[in-house]
């Protein structure tokens, strides 16, 4: 067999590690994402200025901390987070979060390629189909040669984005008399506090989940910690305030319309173009781990695979975005818990993972699951938190109660 460079079914040798400034425009990749600064247009226009940054803040800073427990672990151990729900759910039982992550990161590449076809028609009158399918192939196609191709997008786009959403602040700014102005505007759609932090750490927590597949890269777990920190608290906010400037100004919180309404479609083809195409790929390099720990195939055909199938469901998950963030927002963040417990609980297991017994199927980690969505469906609060810890807390107690016997590790004579 061939190498597997994306060393999806074992852990990154340190020969493979990455610098922090390589890991850093990757991550900032990944969070530079149009559909968060569409989700920014959305509390932009439902929610005052205040409870605007206070809600991107406390979010982000929810994100943050809990994807750089993430971090932490991946680059501690250098696995994958499918690897590393081996622990928590089992040989087989991993197959759970590992189809559910990674379909709903071809879930988000969907999105994304519908995001970029629609202002590209606006402005060009190509057919959208068209336009889906050309971009999605294109997307795909990068994907297969793993990292070293996210790098080199992540490098050309984040800048590039980080120019573009700044001049359109800017704009947006100047075009309705200052900042005064704008605090004085109100909500055209009022949004409740709660439910804006959930869209908030909804946005990303599906991916933030995975933060594990980027970092477990980085040579050492302080530095994991720096680089998603960045990421999701710095990047993410930039993102939220770059597309509710622009919706709160124009009232439209898709930022394609956005953006035509300034006169800035042109080059925001361009530049979300490369934006998207680099947290696409991130989207397909996740989705290929998931789908190899479920079959062991190598994931970069996998992801391949993953690219022809978001293309095909792109407009569909486009038309149904509020919906999907909804449903990342309560059925992800359990996973995510899950896995951290497990770690910091049973820390020396992991110090070898050839050498690693696992279960079958763990079935505190698949109970937990479902309690931590109860929990974020039930308690009151901010349901991805609240999902996180109900996930967290209940595998701690049911792995303890249902699993008397600690997992071995194998000792070689």
């Amino acid at each position: 067999m061939a190498a597997d460079n994306n060393y999806s079914l074992g852990p990154v040798p340190l020969t493979a590690r990455k610098g922090v400034a390589s890991l850093t425009m990757v991550m900032l990749g990944l969070t530079f994402f149009s559909a968060s600064m569409w989700t920014g247009g959305s509390l932009g226009t439902g929610l005052s200025f205040d409870d605007f940054f206070l809600a991107v803040l406390i979010g982000n800073l929810i994100l943050g901390i809990y994807t750089s427990f993430l971090g932490y672990i991946g680059a501690s151990t250098g696995l994958s987070t499918h690897l590393l729900a081996r622990f928590s759910f089992g040989t087989k039982g991993s197959w759970l979060p590992s189809a559910l992550l990674g379909g709903t990161q071809v879930g988000w590449f969907g999105v994304g390629v519908a995001m970029f076809a629609i202002p590209v028609h606006k402005a060009t009158g190509i057919d959208t189909n068209v336009l889906i399918v050309a971009s999605g192939i294109l997307m795909t196609v990068t994907v297969y040669f793993g990292m070293s191709a996210l790098m080199i997008l992540s490098a050309i786009a984040v800048p590039a984005i980080a120019l573009l959403g700044s001049y359109s602040v800017v704009g947006a700014v100047e075009s309705i008399g200052g900042v005064d102005q704008l605090k004085m505007m109100k909500p055209v759609d009022p949004i409740d506090f709660p439910v804006a932090l959930a869209m908030v750490v909804g946005s990303f927590v599906s991916a933030g989940t995975l933060t594990a597949d980027f970092v477990r890269f980085g040579k050492k777990p302080r530095s994991a910690v720096l680089v998603t920190m960045v990421a999701f608290f710095l990047g993410n906010s930039l993102m939220f305030i770059f597309g509710a400037a622009g919706a709160a100004v124009t009232g439209h919180s898709d930022i394609s319309d956005v953006m035509i309404a300034q006169g800035l479609l042109i080059p925001a083809i361009i530049v979300l173009g490369l934006n998207i195409w680099t947290t696409n790929d991130n989207a397909l390099y996740a989705s290929g781990l998931g789908f190899a720990n479920i079959t062991g195939l190598p994931s970069k055909y996998i992801s391949v695979v993953n690219g022809l199938i978001g293309t095909l469901c792109a407009l569909w998950l486009y038309n149904n975005f509020v919906g999907w963030l909804t449903f990342l927002s309560l059925a992800i963040p359990p996973i995510g818990g899950v896995i951290i417990a497990d770690f910091f609980v049973n820390r020396k297991r992991y110090h070898d993972f050839t050498k690693a017994e696992f279960k079958t199927v763990n079935w505190a980690g698949m109970l937990a699951i479902a309690i931590g969505v109860a929990a974020g469906h039930f308690l009151p609060g901010i349901v991805p938190v609240n999902a996180v810890l109900g996930g967290a807390i209940s595998y701690v107690l049911l792995n303890t109660v249902m699993n008397k016997k600690t997992h071995a590790v194998k000792q070689v004579a």
